[in-house]
């Protein structure tokens, strides 16, 4: 059970600083010794910023399970209230401890975006995006080269007629098509949204370092990634994440899938609310730690309707565009993001907290099966 006197709603935050001294917190009541990864930049109040480890279980542990939290920043208010809850589950971490499972737990995998209410590094890259061998050609998302013009207008809000040329683009092409060209993934235009940049970003090299330094004595790793966005409000998605693999799809939808109940979807077969995507960040785990056996899930829960989240995030793109917008634009700006991508009621974080709860004990039971 948790800690004595904390409640769900006390294990999330309104701020990354907040947020980042509450996992810290946690770690160290849970006597284990937290480690950061400086980043460069400051946050939004100039407070400083990092990448936070902390592990639990010995280093030569054969299973271990990955848990990580704030990919795509402002996502990180959910993903560090499940890591902060999880590391006062004193049940979690006894079977895992009896199962030889040691647990991982990565906290603000993206700490610029989460401080600064936006989803992407301070490089403008979409973390989830910028897993690729830059030495080849990137992906091609030739589609996005006609809507960029039309995405981010010169103005915000919007005017009337850039509101119409996106809604004629969606009326003539569909939600689904628009949602997909978006979110695919792009590396022409670097002010655009989900651009995947040219080169490894900060994000994407400190993660690596940390599977190198954690993951390479594993046989077995299993890594759940907390995402929120897409689908119904409080619902969490097991999205299969990881290549296309039979044998690593099977052992998901065994661990995880409940009999049918929670099935693990997929962008591979367009099961999943999520589009097929480029860059993605499960691809370091085979690449920095190839010995071990890999099986995971990115849980995305649902927040608002989709259209809504798309609209913050292109009220984002143009706050980036515009640095010297008035403050109660900003402001503004930030606050639609937050609330797009974090539902803060109790009910939503009570939903959150159960879900990951379960797959996180799923999780154990696969690892040591």
């Amino acid at each position: 059970m948790a800690r004595e006197g904390c409640s769900v709603k006390d294990a999330f935050a309104a701020s990354y600083a907040e947020a980042r001294q509450k996992f810290l917190r946690a770690a160290a009541d849970a006597g284990l010794r937290a480690e950061g990864r400086p980043h460069p930049a400051l946050g939004l109040q100039g407070e400083p910023l990092a990448m936070d480890v902390a592990r639990e279980g010995p280093p030569d542990a054969a299973k271990l399970l990955v848990l990580t939290s704030g990919c795509h920043g402002v996502e990180g208010f959910c993903g560090s209230g499940v890591q902060v809850a999880a590391l006062r589950d004193e049940e979690l971490r006894r079977r895992a401890a009896d199962a030889g499972v040691a647990i991982l737990y990565v906290h603000a995998l993206n700490p610029y975006g989460f401080s600064h209410m936006g989803r992407t590094t301070h490089e403008n890259v979409d973390l989830n995006r910028n897993f690729h061998d830059f030495a080849r050609p990137l992906p091609v998302n030739e589609a996005y080269r006609e809507l960029h013009p039309i995405l981010v207008p010169a103005t915000w809000p919007p005017p009337e007629d850039n509101q119409r040329a996106v809604g004629q683009y969606i009326a003539e092409r569909g939600l689904a098509y628009y949602q997909a060209v978006m979110s695919r993934g792009q590396y022409e235009y670097p002010d655009g949204l989900f651009y995947g940049g040219t080169a490894p970003c900060w994000s994407n090299l400190a993660l690596r370092e940390v599977l190198r330094t954690h993951g390479r004595r594993a046989g077995r790793i299993a890594w759940i990634d907390i995402h929120t966005g897409l689908g119904p409000s409080g619902v969490g998605e097991r999205i299969l994440a990881a290549r296309e693999d039979a044998a690593c799809s099977a052992r998901a939808s065994a661990w995880w899938g409940g009999a049918g109940r929670t099935p693990v979807t997929s962008i591979y077969d367009g099961s999943s609310t999520s589009a097929f995507l480029t860059g993605l960040m499960f691809g370091a785990v085979y690449e920095e730690c190839p010995q071990a056996e890999y099986t995971g899930i990115a849980l995305e829960y649902g927040t608002r309707p989709v259209l809504e989240t798309f609209q913050a995030l292109r009220a984002e793109q143009w706050l980036r565009r515009h640095p010297e917008a008035p403050p109660a634009l900003a402001d503004a700006i930030r606050r639609q993001l937050f609330e797009a991508f974090y539902t803060d009621t109790d009910a939503w974080r009570e939903q959150v907290v159960a879900q990951s709860r379960e797959a996180l004990l799923q999780a154990v039971e696969g690892l040591a099966a």
